[in-house]
């Protein structure tokens, strides 16, 4: 899920200990199993398998799952399922942009369950185009904040291809270009700073600011749309102002 990152993040830390866990986990799995099937099997000459490996270890993934997801998808285990990546297109409540990516050994079925999910909770689905050209395709890194001030990791990352910083909280978020996004991981790693995820994210180039109903209503579709096994990420152009996120919470 991306929108508003604070809620992001927050729903992330309760979704690794809540009763979606096995769903996560599961995504997890299926991130890696692909990544392994299109760049091979051998993580430090996989970059996307790396970060996917990386992903599933802070999300707590046993080490026996993550290992068997390599040699299924590098084709050293049998049993990996043919997945392919497909992006559905929507619209949300209050004319909130929604880009859903699926990864699916089912077409039919990843059809079905998205379109459910955006028609009852006040969603509609698009043209291909007609939403994803409000978003870039950017490098989206998130790491604990610690002792670390916005300078120390601006000074980390700006030579490797970091576009901005962005303070979440108790987190960071480095944005960049999705092609400097390894250079920006390996600044990270060689300076010593611990880092929480590396993906490749569709980030809004403008938002729709939400009221607390707002919110709560494009939560919902997310909920359900996330709650697919086949529905991979959700990228939505919202943003939910921290007085807003508290009513919410609360």
């Amino acid at each position: 899920m991306s929108g508003h990152s604070k809620w992001a993040t927050t729903k992330h830390k309760k979704a690794v200990i809540d009763a979606k866990r096995g769903k996560l986990f599961a995504k997890l799995i299926k991130n890696i199993e692909v990544a392994a099937r299109m760049g091979g099997a051998d993580i430090d000459g996989n970059p996307t398998l790396y970060d996917a490996v990386q992903k599933a270890k802070k999300s707590s993934v046993p080490n026996k799952n993550i290992d068997s997801a390599v040699k299924r998808g590098g084709g050293l285990e049998a049993g990996g399922a043919d997945y392919e990546t497909i992006m559905y297109e929507g619209y949300g409540p209050n004319g909130v942009a929604v880009l859903i990516e699926c990864l699916t050994d089912n077409r039919n079925r990843a059809a079905s369950d998205v379109r459910v999910a955006m028609t009852r909770n006040g969603g509609s689905m698009a043209d291909p185009g007609s939403v994803s050209y409000l978003f870039n395709r950017k490098g989206v890194v998130l790491l604990p904040k610690g002792e670390l001030s916005e300078d120390d990791v601006l000074e980390t990352v700006l030579e490797a291809g970091a576009e901005e910083v962005n303070d979440l909280g108790d987190q960071f978020e480095i944005i960049s270009e999705a092609t400097d996004m390894v250079a920006v991981r390996t600044a990270l790693q060689e300076a010593g700073i611990d880092y929480d995820s590396a993906d490749s994210s569709f980030v809004p180039t403008m938002q729709v600011e939400l009221d607390e109903e707002g919110a709560r209503k494009i939560f919902k579709l997310i909920d359900a749309l996330e709650d697919s096994d086949d529905v991979q990420n959700v990228f939505a152009n919202f943003d939910v102002s921290d007085e807003v996120m508290e009513k919410v919470d609360a």
